[in-house]
């Protein structure tokens, strides 16, 4: 396993959920110390300022540290533990999966559970399991067992299990989490490659929180960074599988990084958007042109932060979003670190006012 697969193998198999995402800041404070110089917003993001040769426009790389997740709601008489959903889940992906819960005296496996289908009625049997109807099975015997003994208490973090994994096909990468640490290794990486490279501005590379709960951390860290550019750098729905069609998800992956033009909480910027697509063909830098319906990114707060900031969103299309185990293409990371030090290289004043006219 080479140094980005291990990088990524801990960045994905770390707990943090929205509202706890102190271990992944962790990992970003480590991998980019003495390289980057560092700050918080008051919520807890994380900021990595990089000066460049000049003292050009304020370029912000926003990057969530969050995943969806569960949290500990109450724990029942007979020791099973009843949660609410951190971020968006579909029951379907849920049941029978494994969780890790964040107890206070360590970490305890869990599984999730509801009533099985043998007992329930042939109309039962056809509906969609309720999140309401389900629980979390820590093996506790009684609720005292799982308070006192194991630690539990409401408020917990509940985190899926799920191992890194390259597939057969050594390009294909499995984890949980993908949404968005591949974001938060893309980021850490391009700050990294800035210390070889000259550009003419000043780069912030910001690990925001709580961005699947309704991107706070952008909010906040905006107002920290007060950029002059943005780029969030997140995941998109790959539209290569079974019953997917072009007009419902275009990105496919290993086509290289996403450039997205629409989604619903940003259109972007228009002249930077064709200022970074052509930049990708003038340095074959593979890309794909890609929309979302439903949902936004960082990018849809940064983008109205005070006067305005000209904001793009670039996207690793990644299959099974928001479940436990989804999976993206080592071509389309690689990809998206060579465009954004690509676009830190170019991107000047003189590009800036442009780009403003």
């Amino acid at each position: 396993m080479d140094k980005t697969l291990q990088w990524l193998k801990e960045i994905t198999e770390a707990p943090g959920i929205s509202g706890f995402e102190d271990k992944i800041k962790e990992l970003l404070v480590k991998k980019l110390d003495g390289k980057a110089e560092l700050s918080t917003d008051k919520i807890g993001s994380v900021i990595f300022k990089k000066n460049g040769a000049k003292s050009g426009p304020k370029i912000m790389l926003a990057s969530h540290m969050d995943e969806i997740g569960f949290m500990v709601k109450n724990v029942t008489k007979d020791g099973y533990l009843k949660f609410l959903t951190i971020g968006g889940w579909w029951e379907q992906v849920m049941l029978g999966q494994r969780v890790t819960v964040m107890t206070s005296k360590g970490a305890i496996p869990g599984v999730v559970g509801s009533k099985p289908p043998h007992i329930l009625t042939p109309d039962e049997r056809k509906k969609v399991v309720q999140k309401k109807d389900m629980y979390i099975d820590i093996g506790a015997t009684d609720e005292n067992e799982a308070k006192k003994t194991f630690g539990v208490r409401p408020g917990d973090a509940v985190v899926p299990y799920s191992e890194f994994t390259v597939m057969a096909n050594e390009k294909l990468l499995m984890a949980k989490a993908w949404d968005n640490r591949v974001g938060c290794a893309i980021m850490a990486d391009v700050l990294e490659a800035m210390n070889s490279e000259l550009h003419p501005n000043t780069v912030y590379g910001v690990g925001t929180v709580q961005e699947e709960v309704g991107l706070r951390g952008a909010t906040t860290s905006a107002g920290a960074v007060d950029p002059d550019l943005a780029f969030a750098v997140d995941t998109c729905v790959a539209g290569d599988t079974p019953g997917v069609s072009e007009d419902q998800a275009p990105a496919k992956l290993g086509k290289g990084i996403a450039i997205t033009f629409y989604d619903a909480s940003m259109i972007p910027h228009t002249k930077l958007r064709d200022f970074v697509i052509n930049l990708a063909e003038e340095n074959n830098i593979p890309y794909q042109l890609a929309f979302t319906e439903g949902g936004g990114t960082d990018a849809g707060r940064i983008h109205v932060h005070a006067k305005g900031v000209p904001s793009l969103v670039l996207s690793i299309p990644t299959r099974y979003i928001h479940s436990h185990n989804s999976i993206i293409h080592r071509d389309d990371y690689d990809a998206a670190v060579r465009l954004l030090v690509t676009i830190m290289k170019k991107l000047d004043f003189q590009k800036y006012e442009e780009l403003l006219r």
